[in-house]
């Protein structure tokens, strides 16, 4: 865990949603200005085995429902898993563009269309294949004094990541999204070149 980087649970909030009753809790962390989330549904305070998300932040996929990634369609298959378990979390990270950020995010997308992949565009752009930090959603998982979690993931580097910074992740949840002409690309890329534990046709 980094020196001394802490969270504090600020606030949380009754949402309901499409996919069941959550409660949004507003995080802060003492070593930068962005406000992380945790989206909770039923008791998990203490619990073994729970279904949880690590999931950074998509303004274009989350947002504008953005047929380029699978961001957006994970964020809400994971809520209609949980809501179907009846409780479970999602971590939502402010960290957009695999850390790089929106700015450089859409700088990625236009050399995407002039042929690179997703990693290449952001070597070109001097960053990193993916910059994204996880030391929060550990505190945050700790926050919540979570004993196991079942990780709704296809990235293995991120497993490996939680478990380096201690939350014990029992088990992997796929989260599949339907693959379509505007993403095969770049859900290829991620099989291909960043290991992701994804079926393409």
């Amino acid at each position: 865990m980094p020196y001394e980087l802490s969270v504090t649970r600020q606030v949380c909030a009754r949402i309901p949603t499409d996919e069941g009753l959550f409660q949004l809790c507003l995080y802060h962390n003492n070593q930068t200005d962005k406000e992380h989330l945790a989206l909770v549904m039923g008791e998990i305070e203490g619990q073994m085995d729970v279904l949880v998300r690590v999931h950074s932040e998509c303004f274009t996929g989350d947002v504008l429902g953005s047929r380029r990634c699978d961001c957006g369609p994970q964020l809400h298959r994971a809520m209609r898993l949980i809501a179907e378990a009846g409780h479970g979390m999602i971590v939502y990270l402010r960290q957009e563009g695999r850390g790089i950020g929106l700015l450089n995010k859409l700088h990625a997308y236009n050399l995407q269309d002039e042929g690179y992949d997703t990693v290449d565009a952001n070597l070109r752009l001097g960053h990193p294949v993916d910059e994204r930090d996880y030391s929060v959603a550990a505190l945050i998982l700790q926050d919540w004094g979570l004993r196991s979690v079942r990780l709704m993931t296809n990235n293995p580097d991120k497993i490996e990541s939680l478990r380096q910074l201690g939350v014990n992740v029992a088990a992997r949840v796929p989260v599949q999204a339907d693959v379509h002409a505007d993403n095969a690309h770049y859900l290829r890329t991620k099989v291909e070149r960043m290991r992701h534990l994804l079926t393409i046709p």
